[in-house]
């Protein structure tokens, strides 16, 4: 299969998935449809060769927000409220918002054209030293683990610190309603 087909597959699928989030209304169902959103963007991010950000896009998207959100609704209800009157402005801004971003593109070069502003400074200094610096193979690896280091672990850092603290909170809740129950008998 040609790339092309492939990515075009790939967007029609993330279409439907998308249409499915916004018509469902139990929340489980959401919450399986955005894990597999996360994964089909993170198969595009693969075709893309940008594996390191289909890494993160699978184990964040896919993995983290999936398990929490799961928690989330074990805690809460299963079904979204019905909404008392049609959500039009948040559809005219939608729309409005995705307007202006296609305007936005509109006067970007070729994606992926070498003769650009944004391809002449930095990235041949980073292609031409990188593997006699660093010993990497690879352009993107030896960036993040390398270059980017400290940057890559004060990421890694402020998502494992937000996950421990989301799972407290869940816990603390769930003391909570079980302190609650057992007040009840």
């Amino acid at each position: 299969m040609s790339e092309a087909l492939i990515n075009t597959v790939l967007l029609s699928l993330l279409a439907c998935i998308t249409i499915g989030i916004v018509r469902t209304r139990n929340l489980f169902g959401v919450v399986v449809l955005s894990g597999i959103y996360s994964l089909l963007i993170a198969s595009v991010m693969m075709v893309l060769d940008a594996v390191d950000v289909a890494m993160t896009e699978a184990s964040v998207g896919a993995g983290m927000s999936t398990v929490l959100l799961l928690g989330t609704l074990y805690l809460t209800k299963g079904h979204e409220m019905k909404a008392f009157k049609p959500p039009l402005l948040p559809l005219f801004v939608a729309i409005g918002v995705g307007a202006m971003l296609v305007y936005g593109t509109i006067d970007l070069p070729p994606f992926g054209a070498a003769d650009q502003p944004v391809n002449q400074h930095v990235g041949p200094d980073y292609l031409a030293r990188s593997k006699p610096e660093t010993g990497i193979p690879n352009v993107v690896t030896s960036v993040l683990a390398s270059y980017r280091g400290f940057d890559t672990l004060g990421e890694t850092t402020v998502v494992f610190t937000a996950g421990i603290g989301i799972l407290m909170l869940l816990r603390r809740r769930r003391k909570k309603d079980d302190t609650l129950r057992e007040g009840e008998k």
